[in-house]
């Protein structure tokens, strides 16, 4: 099972989801515990609870109490490999990813109102430009242009103070996260990771093989007492400090100082997330953490994904002096470079100001399309449901009175085209209890009635059933 660069928690995943396709595994069986199972194959309990959660997130299995996880009773018995490939499983929280978006789904930016027309006449401009030096390997810090657009916009809309030569263009997110920890990690390394969180990141530390020290949230974000007391000499710290993931709250300031001490004290660094924070609808957006980093010890993580789309590809890195020579030859090596052309795009979209307009209209747009659906919600809901809203962000969170699963609720809405996830799922070790996280940028004000309900109506089953019994 360990082999290839597949997390072992999505190894494992992949088995159980085939020997219920087959049959070896049929509705109502029983699975080892956790405990058990990580004992026998000498896993973290964390990487089996990891891959029970993704079996349980997409209905296969289902926990009942002293008698243990089973088979999900529900499943049809004549459940084939061609079955189970209609609906992929997606365990990287980006539900149909590689399709149209699903009904609420989180993580995408508002595609029906991109700038196609713009953005094409902008690849066409480029595409006449090229030149025979186009052709040739890209640098392998990125586009110059784009490099020195990136460094502007965040000393303007985030407060940071870099040089343009201290951004190093990345593949996304995961890229850039994927590169920081094939550098700062040695395997065993302990690393602090928000709990609840966002789940690619858990993986990729599982995969660097890195020790979780999970840090609870609460309304002040990460409690960096509690991580000093678990482990002070941990070696990097993973935050989403403007909107944390998936709660939605920022950390404080008083929070955000202490972990910049912890840092310099540790000689630990600090990768900051800041995935949406353009995405403020109370006040002006708050200054990113860097901002405040006088040590050199945070390494400022942004992505194109939710500002233009995720099929760009594009995030970066804005990393202390000292590790950028190491990360341009580590970045070289595996990947000697990203396409110059679509860096070239996106520097001339940003240079001839259209991301600064493009923004302000997503802002408004978003403000208005969050207030509807939220409003459509409650309506729908009534006193079933607290709807979330936090200052920021692209999601909402869905909570339910009286014990309501998730789980159950996020399976009754996928099998109706809903792309909500369960806020349960994204627990490390902490409870952070029940409710549903959907995204609302695609959803029109005029469709967000119908949308509503059509919810209502996929988890009625539930929702109404536990509304009679508490």
């Amino acid at each position: 099972m360990r082999s290839g660069g597949t997390p072992l928690s999505r190894q494992l995943y992949e088995r159980f989801r085939s020997a219920i396709a087959t049959g070896q595994l049929r509705p109502g069986d029983r699975l080892p515990s956790i405990r058990g199972l990580a004992d026998e194959l000498a896993m973290a309990r964390g990487t089996v609870d990891a891959a029970y959660a993704m079996l349980a997130g997409e209905g296969y299995i289902v926990t009942r109490g002293q008698a243990g996880t089973i088979v999900s009773p529900e499943l049809r018995d004549a459940v084939t490999l061609d079955d189970v490939a209609k609906f992929p499983a997606r365990s990287t929280g980006r539900p149909g990813a590689r399709g149209e978006p699903l009904l609420l789904q989180m993580g995408l930016p508002a595609v029906d109102l991109f700038p196609r027309k713009l953005w094409t006449h902008l690849i066409a401009r480029e595409a006449r430009r090229s030149s025979a030096a186009d052709m040739m390997y890209p640098d392998p810090a990125g586009y110059e242009p784009l490099r020195q657009a990136i460094a502007a916009y965040l000393g303007s809309s985030r407060g940071i103070a870099c040089d343009w030569r201290q951004v190093l263009v990345t593949n996304g997110f995961q890229g850039g996260l994927d590169l920081s920890l094939r550098i700062l990690l040695r395997r065993g390394d302990r690393v602090w990771i928000e709990d609840p969180c966002f789940p690619p990141v858990r993986s990729a530390l599982e995969m660097a093989r890195a020790k979780l020290v999970a840090v609870p949230v609460d309304a002040e974000g990460m409690r960096v007492t509690e991580g000093v007391k678990q482990a002070r000499r941990a070696r990097i710290a993973v935050v989403t400090p403007s909107h944390q993931s998936p709660l939605g709250v920022s950390l404080s300031l008083p929070r955000r100082m202490a972990l910049l001490r912890w840092a310099d004290h540790a000689d630990a660094y600090v990768i900051e997330d800041d995935y949406d924070s353009e995405f403020r609808f109370v006040g002006r957006p708050l200054p990113a953490l860097k901002s405040l980093d006088r040590g050199q010890r945070v390494i400022y993580s942004g992505t194109f994904s939710k500002t233009l789309f995720p099929g760009l590809r594009l995030g970066y890195l804005v990393l202390p002096d000292r590790l950028l020579d190491t990360f341009i030859a580590m970045g070289a090596g595996q990947s000697s470079g990203l396409s110059t052309f679509s860096q070239r795009v996106a520097a001339g979209f940003m240079a001839d100001g259209h991301f600064a307009r493009h923004l302000k209209r997503m802002r408004k747009l978003y403000a208005a399309r969050r207030a509807a659906l939220a409003a459509a919600l409650n309506t729908e809901f009534g006193g079933r449901i607290r709807v979330e809203l936090q200052p920021g962000g692209m999601h909402l969170l869905l909570r339910f009175v009286g014990r309501v699963r998730d789980v159950r609720l996020a399976q009754l809405a996928r099998a109706d085209g809903f792309g909500a996830e369960p806020l349960s799922n994204r627990s490390v070790h902490h409870d952070c209890g029940q409710g549903l996280l959907v995204g609302f940028t695609n959803v029109a004000e005029a469709d967000a009635p119908a949308i509503a309900k059509r919810l209502r109506r996929a988890i009625e089953p539930v929702t109404a059933r536990r509304a009679r019994t508490d």
